[in-house]
């Protein structure tokens, strides 16, 4: 029995052979327990095999997830995922990865078709037809695609039983069906004839279901699909000419005398013969242009720029149907141009403005563009145009700023437009056109919340103090509340106080109120602060003349009493500034004379000449250099100075020429003012061996200085690159704008002679000899000036240009105080109490004014 139920077990039972022609049982047995064995080994290998990918495609799923949940807006990870989960089957987990991917994401056709054909595949009955229904609504919203319709249309068809059954219910359902396909997608010129034909095969099916007998339902139905060949055949589309055989062919079959053969326009009704050659001369014109967006191997621009050439003639031709069909036959091919989008919802805010359909399309476009600030501002301007729910446009902007922008202007705008929406609509309740229960605390909130974020990257720019502008109007007017427009332009002034034109428009608010009072308070604030620019004269000439329009004349006569003092104060600070410029360029230009005399004479002879007491002297000043290693080397100075201290300084502020050594070649270099290269916009952590890799392309480089802040000894995103001559100073100019170290760097050639007054940045100059840090006492004198008057670096905001430089030093023009030359404060006289009067100091002489500034 053992051996029969191991033979009958046995995958492969013994067979007689030539071998083994008596069927000896005990071999045969032999066999086949090999033979089993074989096959139970290759049958756990195949198991192990399939074991280890399980665990592999795990592993796999389990780290896509991970990175899922660490960030959810990765939509490549969101693709793996749905393609990993498909693979194993999961059903549950496959349908939770699309809803959430679909959630953040509009899906592809094609990742459309694969869930709606899943779902199909899994679901039957009754109940599962709205789910499945859903999806394809959903999934014809994202982008136009004749074949998912096409689906959808099959389906319903196929799985609706009142569809199916043709009954007076499904009839009409799979009618209001094919004319949504027929709006969507029935001008799609490639391919809308799809929809045509099964829309005709539909009809064509019920007609087949009428009685014979009735003959007026059969002369409805014939007419009605008539009526959808002659609505095709005035649709230029891409196989119009089959159509139209199809066409007569179908009309000869009704019995008339018609050419089936003959693509002619005989035996056809003038207004269907017209009809039709009107739609087949606009398919010529377009012929060409379809062929060129029909090439899917050209390259992404150049096919988008067919698309864009296909758009302008379609808008010369102006059908918005026509157009709007090719906007979107666009976006499905390029989904993340925000050209695109920009062009397409600015065409459909011209064309429609408040229709519903202008809403969803840009809907689309900020989940297919969420990072193009311009299309989230343009859709809250569409809700409110089509009168949207105060809930839905709070959404909308919540939404917004979870998106990241290039540039925080960007914020800054939307910002700006939903407070705009905010103030109309509380405008209109306040006139009693509308009724709600918005309030102006959102507005404040609003404004709140855009100071709070922007205030640390748009502080010193015009589009925020125009931001504060706006809120302290509306504090006053829509709040009625002058105390919280007073806040607003005091908390302004603690983030921009170092700005004239933050001052000038507190004013400017006051004196429109008629609060004289208030606003000659502000000027004996401000009046003696230091702005940029000529700033603190216009602050002193505004007070005069308000004073004159709005004084009286003993406020009148206190405001010259004040303002006088520190004009002069700053009139001597200008033709002291003009006399120091004079004379670096006059020691600039003796010194280049001198130089070229000295180069014909041997460095030896220059020592020679000197006395052995002025050598040991001149020896013992050994001027310490910084190379670009940053180590220190004492250096024996070549050329002896016997000028006095201060003119020495002016040599080296100006741009002469003179000799210097690399410290890298060690060989001495000659180099001028006319080869040297100005860097700005540096990145702070730049090192001069980035500089130098920087150019290597260039070549010729000779000397490398970085300025550096006085007190920090931090770079200050600055430097001077000296080269060996004019041609690779040129090419090293032709590199501007480009980027080192994540910053796009500005070049431009250094020109110190021409400079104007202002035009070199706080507390350095122009020239610095071998290194940033090695001023002059001239110089140094001036950087303490700028850092003391400019702590936070704030610059007039018609001038701003964005930087990382960090001036760091104690401001002395933080608080209201009485006229100091200069700006500067005796730090060891007592601060005077709250209850002295500023009004009670006695101004000082011009004598005593200069004193203090030749003693500073």
């Amino acid at each position: 029995m053992a051996e029969t139920e191991t033979l009958e077990s046995s995958p492969h039972p013994p067979q007689l052979s030539d071998d083994n022609p008596t069927g000896n049982e005990d071999q045969d047995m032999l066999d086949a327990d090999k033979s089993a064995k074989d096959s139970d080994s290759d049958s756990q290998s195949d198991s192990d095999s399939d074991s280890e990918d399980d665990a592999h495609q795990n592993t796999q799923i389990q780290a896509l997830k991970t990175e899922l949940l660490n960030n959810p807006s990765n939509y490549d990870t969101h693709v793996q995922y749905i393609k990993a989960l498909r693979k194993q089957g999961d059903i549950q987990k496959l349908r939770q990865a699309r809803e959430a991917m679909s959630a953040i994401f509009p899906l592809s056709s094609e990742m459309w078709q694969e869930w709606t054909k899943d779902e199909i595949s899994l679901s039957s009955g009754l109940d599962a037809l709205p789910t499945i229904e859903k999806l394809f609504d959903c999934g014809v919203s994202d982008y136009l695609s004749v074949a998912l319709w096409c689906d959808y249309l099959s389906f319903v068809q196929e799985h609706d039983q009142s569809v199916r059954t043709l009954s007076a219910a499904g009839i009409s359902k799979a009618r209001n069906l094919f004319e949504r396909a027929l709006v969507a997608a029935g001008l799609h010129v490639a391919e809308g004839s799809r929809i045509w034909e099964l829309y005709r095969e539909f009809e064509q099916a019920i007609f087949l279901t009428i009685d014979e007998t009735d003959a007026d339902s059969r002369e409805k139905q014939v007419q009605r699909i008539r009526n959808l060949f002659h609505r095709q055949l005035s649709v230029p589309l891409a196989d119009l000419c089959s159509t139209l055989l199809t066409y007569k062919a179908w009309e000869a079959e009704q019995g008339a005398n018609i050419d089936v053969d003959s693509s002619n326009l005989d035996g056809l009704s003038p207004q269907v013969a017209s009809s039709y050659q009107k739609s087949l001369d606009m398919m010529n014109a377009r012929t060409h242009l379809e062929n060129q967006i029909s090439h899917k191997v050209a390259p992404e621009s150049e096919r988008l720029q067919h698309f864009m050439d296909y758009l302008k003639f379609e808008q010369s031709l102006g059908d918005p149907a026509r157009i709007q069909i090719l906007y979107e036959r666009a976006i499905a091919e390029f989904p993340i141009s925000s050209e695109l989008w920009l062009d397409y919802t600015h065409y459909m805010d011209k064309t429609l403005k408040t229709s519903s359909l202008v809403r969803d399309i840009y809907k689309r476009a900020s989940r297919n563009c969420p990072w193009v600030g311009e299309l989230w501002v343009r859709y809250l301007l569409s809700l409110e145009r089509g009168r949207a729910s105060e809930d839905e446009l709070s959404a909308v902007f919540e939404k917004s700023l979870q998106c990241t922008f290039s540039s925080f202007e960007e914020y800054l705008d939307i910002f700006l437009t939903r407070v705009d929406g905010l103030r109309r609509r509380l405008s209109l309740l306040t006139s009693g056109a509308e009724s709600s229960n918005l309030d102006y605390i959102i507005i404040r909130e609003t404004f709140q919340r855009a100071s709070d974020y922007l205030s640390p990257h748009l502080k010193n720019t015009e589009s925020f103090l125009r931001m504060y502008r706006y809120w302290a109007r509306l504090e006053s007017t829509l709040g009625k509340d002058l105390v919280a427009a007073r806040g607003v332009w005091e908390r302004l002034l603690k983030i921009s106080g170092s700005v004239l034109e933050v001052w000038q428009g507190y004013i400017a608010m006051e004196s429109e109120m008629g609060n004289i009072n208030e606003a000659r308070s502000l000027f004996k604030r401000c009046y003696s602060k230091r702005f940029p620019g000529t700033g603190s004269e216009d602050i002193c000439n505004s007070w005069i003349h308000f004073e004159r329009e709005y004084g009286a004349l003993d406020n009148f006569d206190l405001a010259v009493k004040k303002v006088t003092p520190r004009l002069e104060e700053l009139q001597l600070f200008k033709l002291q500034e003009a006399k120091n410029v004079s004379v670096s360029a006059d020691d600039g230009d003796n010194s280049s004379r001198k130089n070229v005399r000295e180069k014909r004479k041997p460095v030896s002879n220059l020592i020679e000449e000197q006395s052995p007491a002025k050598r040991h002297k001149d020896k013992a000043k050994n001027v310490k250099i910084i190379s670009e290693d940053g180590e220190g080397h004492a250096k024996e100075p070549v050329k002896v100075n016997n000028k006095k201290p201060d003119v020495a300084a002016s040599k080296s502020v100006s741009g002469s020429k003179k000799e210097n050594k690399d410290v890298a070649s060690g060989k001495p270099q000659q180099y001028n003012d006319q080869c040297t290269a100005f860097v700005s916009n540096l990145n702070l952590k730049a090192t001069h061996d980035d500089i130098r890799r920087f150019f290597s392309d260039v070549g010729g480089v000779v000397a490398i200085r970085i300025l550096t802040d006085k007190f920090t000894g931090k770079s200050r995103g600055l430097a001077y690159v000296d080269f060996s001559d004019d041609k690779h100073l040129a090419a090293a100019v032709a590199k501007n704008k480009q980027t080192l170290l994540g910053k796009r760097v500005s070049i431009a050639k250094s020109d110190p002679k021409g400079r104007k007054k202002g035009n070199a940045a706080p507390g350095t100059s122009l020239r610095q000899g071998d290194n940033a840090d090695q001023t002059t006492e001239s110089s140094k004198s001036d950087a303490k000036n700028s850092a003391e008057g400019s702590e936070d670096g704030f610059q007039p905001f018609s001038h701003h240009r964005a930087s990382n430089i960090q001036l760091k030093g104690k401001n002395t023009f933080a608080m209201p105080r009485a006229v100091r030359p200069l700006g500067w404060v005796d730090r060891d006289k007592p601060k005077p109490k709250e209850s002295d009067s500023v009004e009670d100091e006695n101004p000082k002489s011009n004598d005593e004014f200069r004193k203090m500034f030749i003693k500073s």
